[in-house]
């Protein structure tokens, strides 16, 4: 029976929409569908197209098996070139050929700088002090004769919306994202062709302040990080069907003036007042006697650059759950889950009528907690324009983070059908999924999926409520494998790693910034910092086993190398081979960052010794960079960067492991990073210090006892030791600290604090408590890897690793994976006494399983399996070591003192 093969259209680099790249010569991948068993690929075959039609490039038939970012088969290509790219391929059993591919079109962007006709207009005058209105922005572009092509390529110092003739030019939101401005501003390309029309047209723009001089930072921020003059840059290049080009840049023929939009602050939020609505502003014909004459700026001098991954959109729409009262009176809507994004609303009133919006993450004593948002102001107020007809309002230039909303001044009574949740994140693709017999984890596993969305607004944050949202180096370094595996990122984070390698290395010192993009005054934020350093090493590293993307390790190496030496530099200072006077003494270290036994007011101080912390992750970092060094065939680098990892092998050694294989710092984050990060030179040490981590579980009734440093370890350094039972039995704990205790709690959301809430319902006292913080669930990582069991056995998923771990009150458990040849599943039950293993492979891929007990793993090829093994539950007793309570001892979060070490 003949089975039918297809192949998706090619992409390329990890583009979703290839329109104004910045790769000339980009890379192509493709995924070959089939249900024929075992199929691989035996070759295929390229064909490039141009706009008319006619082959530029056919590479006829390339033996091989290569579909992932296979080298551009042509002559570069040049600024503003469009080409449709299919390919064809061969394989399976009768080696017969697919038909061609659906085209993909690909067309770059303006490559040179020497393109950019347009230089950056502004409203401002440089004197402006507070929060300034969106100005509004036009020019007229009268056109003669039938348009063939248009292009709009536009970016801004703040945030930006274009308009033609009235209309809405793309649906990208918090354009042009945030990214380090001092070294790349990020531009982005429209078709408008559809958009324009002989005779008269008009161009406009909305130019908000957004990160380039709004505020930023938390104890009230400061203002104009970047500069004290918002911008716009736009550049329309029209080609009419007779072959005439006509170019229209920003200059000093544009025109500007204010709206309805008073202020709009990421912090702080909106105020629009919609008596000032311009109708028709960006149409032609507006009366624009009343607006200024723009100011002409000279070119940036930063990098105008393509995006490498997707904009920020709209993705979803959310409409109230509950209304609520509160006990003061106060009316708010509940939307059942906490999200990233504004409110939409469609309200009737009388003119100058004001509605207040006010957003909340929890509830504490029935009213909307504010507290946690400490100098945010995260409030929207509109006034209405009193038209006798339904307006509609939705914020254009901020965003918050919420599951609750006040809600004052509502004219009339309140209908909930007039308000929905507009959910904003980075439009990445989804590509990683979780499921199991405990509904408590799946809540989890969803929890992590909302975190991750809420905090990549175009570049991975912290929190994306208070007044902070930045890019923390610490958060992103251990959650990154959570992140390439749930959703499609690379594109995303390689952008965000370009940024993070500019500031670094126009650093004096070549040290990583906390932040990235960087705007800490000194001296916070100076000097090297492990952990979130090692952001440097640990997030390409992440991708590259994600992707199997070879260049993205060699556009980062130069980082990579930089961080590994200054902290190498400051790690072992003084020449004496010991690690004391240099970066691990360093009280400003962060350590084991919210430890659950750290003070509210101090989460840096944890049970491991930041020392520790340091020096284990600048041997994985080491380690890390030598097997970098090797792939990208700097032999010499890998021969130092390995003798450097073991060098520092031995002074961890020296310094912190006792010869039977205690560990100096006896906690459960000490341990897990000796046993992951192969840092216990003797077997005879490795089973002890496995031994003391099961003994610290138990003892704190196995609830959590790490902070960031530990919690991506702990579960697989359990399984290390041979203790998976322990580590079930950790996942399953409810009680706090735990990963399902915020789900008991109501959480939808990860949160920052094991204990941001309390349990009598109280938030922490302490000034950082948000909920929504990626970094504690990455955890899922091993529910990925280890509880479901699928994982890359090579970078980019050609070998795929299907190793099932059964265990805890689990009887089932799957993960799925669009890997880089096609979805990879794994899922196993018991049935009895019998294990059901299901496994879906990928075509041109080979999938080893390994089953609980049996030494020697099979082999299978693509296609569907079903494997069934002898299910013996593992009956070792799991309880806890118990001590008796000391009464009075408490710490906070419910959990008795005797069981927080």
């Amino acid at each position: 029976m003949p089975h039918p093969t297809t192949v998706t259209a090619p992409v390329a680099e990890h583009h979703r929409e290839p329109l104004g790249i910045g790769e000339s010569a980009p890379r192509l991948s493709w995924r070959t569908r089939t249900d024929e068993p075992g199929w691989t690929q035996r070759a295929y075959r390229i064909r490039v197209t141009g706009p008319d039609g006619a082959t530029v490039t056919d590479t006829g038939r390339v033996p091989g098996a290569d579909s992932v970012l296979v080298p551009w088969p042509g002559p570069a290509l040049p600024s503003r070139a469009r080409v449709h790219v299919r390919v064809r391929v061969w394989g399976g059993a009768d080696g017969a050929p697919s038909p061609w591919s659906p085209p993909a079109a690909v067309e770059t962007g303006l490559l040179d700088p020497a393109d950019w006709l347009a230089r950056p207009v502004t409203p401002d005058t440089g004197d402006e002090r507070g929060p300034q209105p969106v100005a509004l922005l036009r020019r007229d572009v009268p056109l003669d004769g039938d348009i063939a092509a248009a292009r709009l390529y536009t970016t801004a110092y703040g945030l930006y919306e274009t308009e033609i003739n009235g209309v809405r030019v793309g649906d990208e939101v918090l354009d042009p994202g945030w990214t380090s401005y001092r070294h790349r501003l990020r531009y982005r390309t429209h078709d408008v062709t559809a958009l324009l029309r002989p005779g008269p047209n008009t161009v406009g723009a909305l130019l908000g302040e957004g990160w380039y001089t709004g505020r930023l930072g938390w104890d009230g921020g400061r203002r104009h990080h970047y500069g004290r003059r918002r911008a716009l840059l736009a550049q329309l290049e029209i080609r009419h069907r007779d072959g005439r080009t006509l170019t229209v840049a920003t200059d000093e023929h544009w025109r500007w003036t204010t709206g309805p939009l008073l202020r709009s602050e990421l912090y702080d939020g909106e105020h629009y007042d919609a008596r000032r609505e311009r109708d028709g502003w960006s149409r032609p014909g507006h009366d624009t006697r009343d607006w200024s004459p723009v100011h002409v700026l000279p070119p940036p001098t930063a990098r105008l650059t393509a995006p490498t991954g997707p904009p920020v959109r709209r993705t979803r729409t959310l409409p109230v759950r509950e209304v609520l009262t509160t006990p003061s009176g106060r009316t708010v809507v509940d939307f059942g889950e906490n999200v990233v994004g504004r409110l939409r609303l469609t309200v009737t009133g009388p003119a100058g009528h004001t509605v207040t919006l006010r957003h909340a993450e929890v509830l504490e004593h029935g009213e909307p907690a504010l507290r946690p948002l400490r100098a945010a102001a995260a409030t929207d107020t509109y006034v209405l324009r009193g038209t006798g007809t339904p307006e509609t309002y939705e914020p254009r230039f901020t965003f918050h983070g919420f599951r609750y909303a006040q809600i004052d001044g509502w004219p009339g009574p309140f209908d909930p059908a007039a308000v929905e949740a507009v959910v904003l994140h980075t439009d990445l693709e989804r590509t990683g999924f979780f499921d199991s017999s405990d509904p408590l984890l799946n809540r989890l596993h969803d929890n992590v999926v909302r975190s991750l969305h809420g905090n990549f607004v175009d570049l991975p944050t912290d929190c994306p409520q208070r007044d902070e949202r930045l890019g923390w180096t610490g958060d992103i370094a251990v959650f990154a494998p959570t992140a390439a595996f749930l959703t499609g990122c690379a594109g995303m984070l390689s952008g965000w790693l370009r940024d993070l390698a500019a500031e670094q290395l126009a650093r004096p010192d070549g040290s990583v910034p906390l932040v990235v993009p960087d705007i800490l005054d000194p001296p916070a934020g100076t000097g090297p910092h492990a952990l979130w350093g090692d952001a440097a090493v640990l997030v390409p590293w992440a991708l590259h086993r994600d992707t199997g993307d070879l260049e993205l390790l060699r556009a980062q190496y130069p980082s990579m190398t930089t961080w590994l030496n200054r902290a190498t530099a400051d790690g072992l200072r003084h020449g004496s081979g010991r690690a004391g006077g240099g970066l691990w003494c360093d009280p400003g270290q962060l350590g084991d960052w919210l430890d659950p036994a750290a003070p509210p007011d101090d989460p840096a101080a944890g049970r491991t010794d930041a020392g520790l912390v340091a020096l284990a992750h600048l041997v994985r970092s080491a380690d890390l960079v030598a097997e970098a060094a090797d792939l990208l065939g700097e032999k010499d680098d890998a021969v130092r960067h390995r003798a450097l990892a073991e060098r520092l092998r031995a002074v961890f050694t020296r310094e912190y492991v006792t010869p039977a294989g205690r560990l100096a710092s006896d906690s459960q984050t000490a341990y897990a990073l000796a046993l992951t990060f192969g840092l216990l030179p003797g077997g005879e040490q490795r089973r002890t210090a496995g031994e003391r981590l099961a003994h610290l579980v138990r003892r704190a009734g196995f609830r959590i006892a790490t902070g960031f440093a530990g919690t991506p370890l702990v579960c697989d350094a359990l399984c290390a030791a041979g203790h998976p039972e322990l580590a079930h039995r950790m996942l399953a704990e409810r009680h706090c600290p735990s990963w399902l205790y915020p789900v008991t709690m109501g959480a939808t959301t990860v949160w920052e604090r094991w204990d941001s809430m309390l349990p009598d319902g109280g938030v922490n006292p302490g000034r950082m408590t948000s909920f929504n913080h990626y970094a504690l669930g990455s955890v899922a990582d091993w529910l990925h890897r280890r509880v479901a069991g699928l994982a890359a056995a090579e970078p980019g998923w050609r070998r795929i690793r299907v190793a099932p771990c059964p265990g805890g009150n689990l009887t089932r458990a799957w993960a799925a994976h669009l890997t880089p040849y096609g979805r990879a599943e794994a899922g196993w039950r018991t049935e009895g006494t019998t294990l059901v293993v299901d496994l879906l492979v990928p075509p041109s891929t080979r999938a080893e399983l390994h089953l609980p007990g049996v030494a020697e793993p099979r082999e299978y090829g693509a296609g569907r399996h079903t494997v069934t093994a002898p299910h013996v539950p593992d009956d070792r007793p799991v309880t806890a070591v118990r001590h008796p309570f000391v009464a009075g001892a408490d710490c906070g979060c419910g959990t008795p003192a005797s069981l927080q070490e």
